[in-house]
């Protein structure tokens, strides 16, 4: 019976291979030496998923690495069926010598990660049809209400939701981006991040998400899924 899965029992079950949760999906990335390599390898991981790929696998290819995505499309979260899923993909990619992980602490440009892009607004009913029509995007899966998330039907863009104000506030950026990176990549990135000029504006509700600015006062936020289970 395929169950869904809190945000830690999901983490917990893929660590070990290589896989991170974010966002209600599992993600790795596999580094590859050629494009022909890496269409081989999403070849043998659709294999690996059998007819259960087109409802819960999602393959990037590209010359250099293959980043693997897994999530229950009808739900739009992970079950014990992405955990499963995600196992046999990376033993596929582990017999072809091709290691799955998450590109954490290592020579990659940066780990897996999900870019989402926040809108504040007083009237998020009054908002929301513009942004889903001028985007070309979708509600989300199991969310269709007037202040729901939207997202890329096609997969290609980042998320977009949306966050209730109370008030107007001049002077401050009512859009921003949200950076979910794996929870133990979340310190390196802030750390980083703080280095390059950013300054903390808030860790009060740390780790699901610390609220960065840079030296104009432009706000990002680095999410992780701790911290959110309750």
């Amino acid at each position: 019976m395929e169950q869904m899965l809190s945000r830690q029992e999901a983490s917990e079950a893929v660590q070990a291979h290589g896989w991170r949760y974010l966002l209600g999906t599992l993600r790795t990335s596999v580094r590859v030496g050629s494009l022909v390599q890496a269409t081989g390898l999403a070849a043998d991981a659709v294999a690996a998923c059998g007819d259960e790929a087109d409802r819960h696998l999602r393959v990037d290819v590209r010359p250099d690495r293959v980043v693997f995505t897994l999530q229950s499309s009808d739900r739009a979260a992970v079950t014990t069926r992405d955990v499963e899923l995600a196992r046999r993909i990376s033993a596929a990619a582990d017999r072809s010598g091709l290691p799955t992980e998450p590109e954490i602490r290592t020579a990659a440009p940066r780990s897996v990660q999900i870019l989402e892009i926040a809108i504040d607004a007083l009237d998020i009913a009054g908002i929301r049809p513009f942004w889903k029509a001028v985007l070309g995007y979708a509600d989300e899966p199991g969310a269709e209400g007037p202040e729901a998330p939207l997202v890329d039907p096609v997969g290609q863009g980042p998320a977009i939701w949306f966050q209730q104000m109370d008030q107007a506030r001049p002077q401050r950026n009512r859009i921003h981006f949200d950076i979910c990176v794996p929870h133990d990549e979340a310190q390196r990135r802030l750390e980083t991040a703080l280095a390059s000029g950013g300054r903390l504006v808030s860790a009060t509700r740390a780790p699901a998400f610390w609220v960065l600015a840079d030296l104009e006062g432009n706000e990002a936020c680095i999410t992780t899924w701790q911290g959110r289970d309750g």
